[in-house]
This record gives C-alpha cells, structure tokens and sequence, in this order.
C-alpha cells in the first residue's frame, strides 16, 4: 500500500479490518468446503455486518440469498473475502478495485502471481496472500476460512503473525490470551505489519502486542510504530524466524562477519524495547504475564517460594543463567520469615518454605506476603508445580489469591513442567489476573521481560549538512585511500593515528622520518581487505632501514602502494564498523579489535542514531569491555573515548549510512589516555 497516500491506506485497513459490509466471494454450502467454511465464519461475526454472498451458481448459501457476480453486490463494501481459485484472483481484485471496495483479503498463496495481484489490487487493502485472515475480536469482524471458537473474548493482545499455523495456534491456547486484534498476515503483498500495528496503536483497547516475523516490509513505517509503542509503554513481544541477511555478502569486511545474520533484528529490538523471545512457549509466557497481570512499577526483582529444595535450586541456577535478577531480602523480611519457617529452613530469596506440610495455606500465604512487602521485591512468584490436588487441598489458590488481594505488586505462579499443571486451578488463577507461567526457562524469560527496564528510543540525530555532502561526493567519486579513510574518521571526531601514504622505499623513508620512529608500515593495496592476515603490516620499524627493507617484502608480495603511521601505545584493541543491512540498513557494530575481531565472536549492534546510552550498554558484557578495566596490573583505559568514537561512528551511518555498504574501525587502541583508530577500511556502495 505505499505507493498510496498514508490517510487514504489507513481509511481502507479501518474500514476493512471494522466492515459493516462484507462480500463472500465463492460462497458455499457444500460439506467440508472452503467456501462454507468462509461463509460460516462471516456470518457468524458478532458485530452482524452487511453480508452479501457471491457465487455464479447458487441462488441461495445457508438460506442467504447468493447472487452470480461481485459485480451485482450492490453498493461498495467494506471487505472482500476471496474465496476462489488463484487463477480467478487478478480479475476478481481488479473488479473489487473497480467497485471502490475498502480491502480484500487473499487465502490462496498465488505462486507466481504477487505482481499480477499486486497491480489488481490497486488501493484496496490487502491481507494476504497466502494468510488465514484476520479476526478483529473488539469490532466483531470474523475473516477467516476455518472453523473457530464461536466466543472469542477480547481482551488486550494486537496480534500480526506472518504463519498461518501460528496465528491458529495461539488462538487455541488453554492460557488467558485474549485478542483485541489478531491478523495472519502471509506475504503482505501491500498491507504490512507496520499498517496493522498503526492501527492497532491508535486502538484504546490495545496494550500488548504480539509479533511473529519472518521478515520486515516497510522498515521506516514500523519503525514508526514500534516508537510510538514504546512511547505508551505498550510492550511488543516479538518472535523471529529466519536470520536477517546481514553480513552474507559482505565477506571483505569484519564488521559484516562480526555483526552476523541476526543482527538486524537485534539492533532493530534493543532500539524500541522490543520484548524478543526464543520459541512460541515463551511467548504464550510473556504475552499472558504482560496481559493479564500487573506491571512492574518500582524494584525490577524477583523473589520466589518453593515447595521443593531441588526446584527451588533449579530455578536458582536458571535465573542466573538467564540474568533474570532476584532481590535481596531486607533484614526486617529475613526476620519475619524466620518466624514461620520450619526448622531448618533458611529465610532466603529463593525461599524453599516445606517442612511438615501442616497448615500449608497460612505458611505459604505468610511467607508470599512477607515478601511481597519487601520493598526491594518487584514481582512474587509462587514457584510450584501446580499439579492436581486429588485430596481436593486448596492452599497454593488460595494463598496466591490472599496475597494478591493484599499487594499492588505483580503476583505470578511459575510451573517447571507443563504438562503436570492443573488447568482447572490455572484457569481460576488466570480469571483474576494471575498469570501461570508454565516452563522454568518460559516462565522465567517472561518474568525478565517484565521486569526489564523501559528503553527511551534514541532522538533524532543532527546532520551537519555541509559534511554529509562533502564526504558523498567524495564516495561517489571512487574507493577512498588508506589516509582519506583515515581523513574521514577524523571528520566525524575520532582521534586517528597520521597517516602518509607513499609509493616507493624513498618516499615511505622520508614519511617515516617527519612521523618519528618507531612507525608501522602497511599495505595499502585496495585489494588487500585483511593486511595482517597476508603479512601486510610490520611494526616496530626502529630507523630508516628497517623501513627500506620492510617496504621491500611488502612491495615484493602485495604491491607498492603502502601507508606509514607512527606506531602507537600498546593498549586495548577495539573494533568499531558500520554494516548495511539490505532490509534495516546501516547498523552500528561494537567489538573485539585487532586479530581477534573474528576469533572472540563478542560484539554488540546498534541501530542509528545510538545514544550514549545505548553505547556504554553496547560495550558493557564485551569480553573487551573486561579488558578496558586494566587486567594483571595494566592501568584501566578511557572507556570514555571509546563510547564518544562508538558515537562518532554512528554520526557517520546515519549522515553516509545510504552510501555505504561496511566501514570496519579496526583496530581503536584504547589507553589510559584516550582512543586512536589506527586502520580503517570502507566499502562504498
């Protein structure tokens, strides 16, 4: 839908996704059919649109009156349900198209037809192809051509789901997963995710979303939307398929290698706050503790109680494992918990609370209060299995529920196996806002999620005009040199190392001589991406002969193009790069420098702008980040300058991010007095 006006695009996906007037096209009563389950579905919708069945046969489907053509619909209609064969697709968009009807909706995948149907379409709105259409639960609107539930309850969850099979499975759930807005989206031919998000967002009754995404369409429009989520700290849950596309072609720069395939999806997430999970249980986790729980609201810590020494030690080894951060109890809370703990029993977070198993409802509500009004406790979790109780012994309930009643915080009950919790007593729990996490490594996921910290998106960046034009002009012209790639990190503030080119022994003597030795000699051959791994860089280069001999070798093997440099400071090693994704485009990429800039594998992406934030967050957890804090009696190094030069490098993607295919920084030496990239490499587009 982009080549539309946006008002135009989102009157059209209103209208379609609320219709007050549908048109079943190839409606059917025959058994098993498609088009009876199709014609079902919309009349079953409980907002009682306008529903006018299409067939060239049958007079009449399910005692509705049928007519032959969507020609003889009287009337534009707000939604087209295409319930015929993919060769009949183009001819019935286009006359759908024609009519001015809002949107359609395309079941069929169409193999080889997306540009006929995309041209059919026109400005309809489109779902599909390839999709299992949507149900708008809060606007009554059924577009589906399978069987559903016939009582769908709305509740708080926008859900876009690229898989059919996902979007009918989560549907399904025994969990309280209750949809505002649920849409399968398929191969969003013209309407994207981002036009379903920007509906959704403008929607009271939205306050998670959900995402599953094999893809992004429309970068700049969802990003738009993920802003404006974030800006209303609605959270958005998002599970990904597929590795993004960065750094498969990319094989002449570190930083492709090093940002890897996932890192557009990362850097797009991390940047909004985005909610990324692993697998669909997780996500059933996250989205019901965001949805019908409470949200975190002062300390972003867990505490939980046990009614097993050995699970409470699971849960306590995953916690850690997965960084999910538990509180550390108050003396006043240790106190209190001492006095109803059994002998034996230690007054800890993670609370193991059994001993006889007499009087378990007092004990367990007890001892889930005393921690819920310890002010270091953000979220309580009872962490039992919930089995069934076939004494009928109702305490886990009850207590969960006395201690909700007496606490603002959120409550939880995290189950460690699935298959063993009683529906009955989770579904009771549920119905008042208690969510059942039903996995350890799910639930506590989800509990991470929620207790994470909100993300404030970076501010739009300030372009100095002048540079970005100066410097475009210059990549437009040709591949830059060693020194005018060293000329252009300086531009943008980084400290760099000088850099005089030279052709011949006399002119990297004399080079070598006014920069004041020792100096480093390099390749400078634009073939040569990877110096030190063809022996292109000899340091340590003491006096004039030296550098006449090392010229030589270099000469001799690689070429007689090469650059001097005064070697600088022995220090940490940094690798900073900018990589172009083909869908996200340019991102920012921290890491190891030097030679292990591959070997380490640790690095962190950023999207564009990054904020100073967002730079120490990126260095912080690095196996380089360790080394900055000086290591077997080496003085720390300035991280300072290592986060302003991370911030340059950004400045850089986002005024001559669109002119770049990778920019590797490599290596940024890091000393206690400052940061000074001594080698970079570009790659324009």
């Amino acid at each position: 839908m982009a080549e539309h006006a946006p008002e135009l695009r989102a009157q059209r996906l209103a209208r379609m996704l609320e219709a007050r007037s549908l048109a079943v096209v190839g409606a059917s009563e025959r058994a098993g059919s498609f088009g009876l389950r199709l014609t079902t579905e919309a009349l079953r919708s409980p907002a009682r649109p306008r529903v006018h069945l299409v067939h060239p046969r049958h007079r009449e489907v399910l005692g509705h009156r049928c007519v032959p053509s969507l020609a003889d619909v009287p009337d534009p209609v707000d939604l087209v349900l295409m319930g015929v064969p993919d060769r009949l697709l183009p001819e019935q968009l286009a006359l759908a198209a024609k009519r001015d009807d809002a949107g359609a909706v395309v079941f069929g995948s169409a193999p080889g037809l997306a540009e006929e149907l995309v041209a059919a379409a026109g400005p309809l709105a489109l779902c599909g192809a390839g999709c299992m259409g949507f149900v708008n639960v809060a606007r009554g609107i059924r577009a589906i051509g399978y069987l559903e539930r016939v009582a769908l309850p709305g509740g708080p969850i926008a859900l876009v789901t690229h898989s059919g099979s996902v979007f009918s499975a989560l549907l399904r759930t025994h969990r309280r997963l209750e949809y505002s807005l649920a849409v399968s989206s398929g191969q969003e031919l013209l309407t994207t995710t981002a036009d379903y998000l920007d509906y959704a967002l403008d929607r009271t009754e939205t306050r998670v979303v959900g995402l599953f995404l094999e893809t992004v369409r429309d970068v700049p429009a969802l990003r738009s939307c993920l802003a404006r989520a974030a800006a209303r700290d609605i959270p958005v849950v998002a599970l990904t398929v597929g590795g993004s596309p960065t750094g498969r072609v990319l094989v002449d720069a570190h930083s492709g290698a090093l940002a890897g395939d996932d890192a557009a999806w990362e850097a797009l997430f991390t940047a909004y706050g985005v909610h990324r999970v692993h697998d669909l249980d997780e996500m059933a986790d996250t989205l019901e503790a965001f949805a019908i729980g409470r949200r975190v609201s002062a300390a972003r810590t867990l505490a939980t109680v046990h009614d097993s020494g050995a699970e409470r030690v699971l849960v306590a080894d995953t916690a850690e494992r997965l960084g999910v951060p538990l509180a550390a109890l108050a003396p006043r809370t240790r106190d209190r918990l001492a006095g109803v703990l059994g002998e034996g029993l230690v007054p800890t977070n993670p609370l193991d609370v059994w001993s006889t198993g007499a009087d378990t409802e007092r004990l367990f509500t007890e001892c889930l209060g005393a921690l819920a009004d310890d002010p270091a406790v953000g979220v309580v979790a009872l962490a039992v299995d919930l089995v069934p109780e076939y004494d009928g012994d109702e305490s886990y309930p009850l207590a969960v529920e006395a201690v909700l009643r007496r606490t603002g915080k959120p409550v939880v009950v995290l189950a460690n196996l699935a298959a063993a919790v009683d529906q009955e007593a989770a579904a009771r729990l549920r119905a008042q806002g208690v969510p059942v996490l039903e996995g350890t490594v799910t639930g506590l996921r989800a509990l991470g999620h929620l207790l994470a910290r909100r993300t404030t998106p970076a501010a739009e960046a300030v372009v100095d005009e002048a540079r970005r034009d100066r410097w475009r002009a210059r990549l437009a012209a040709g591949p830059l040199g060693a020194a005018a790639a060293m000329q252009l990190l300086a531009d943008y503030g980084i400290a760099v190392a000088a850099t005089t080119e030279a052709r011949s022994a006399e002119a990297a003597v004399a080079a070598a001589d006014g920069a004041g030795y020792p100096v480093v000699l390099k390749t400078a051959e634009p073939a040569v991406s990877h110096k030190s791994e063809v022996g292109g860089v000899r340091t340590g280069l003491a006096d004039a002969a030296a550098v006449a001999a090392a010229y030589a070798d270099l000469a001799a093997r690689l070429g007689p193009l090469v650059c001097v440099q005064r070697q600088q400071p022995a220090g940490v090693e940094v690798a900073l790069g900018v990589v172009r994704d083909p869908l996200v485009g340019p991102l920012v990429v921290v890491g190891a420098g030097g030679t292990l800039v591959e070997l380490v594998g640790s690095r962190a992406v950023g999207l564009p702008p990054v904020s100073a934030v967002r730079a120490r967050e990126m260095l912080a957890g690095l196996v380089v980040d360790r080394l900055l804090d000086g290591v077997r009696g080496r003085p720390a190094a300035d991280r300072g300058a290592v986060v302003d030069a991370a911030l340059a490098v950004s400045q850089l993607a986002v005024e001559l991010g669109d002119h770049l295919e990778a920019l590797d920084v490599n290596p940024l030496i890091a000393t206690a007095s400052g940061a000074v990239a001594v080698d970079a490499l570009l790659l324009p587009r």
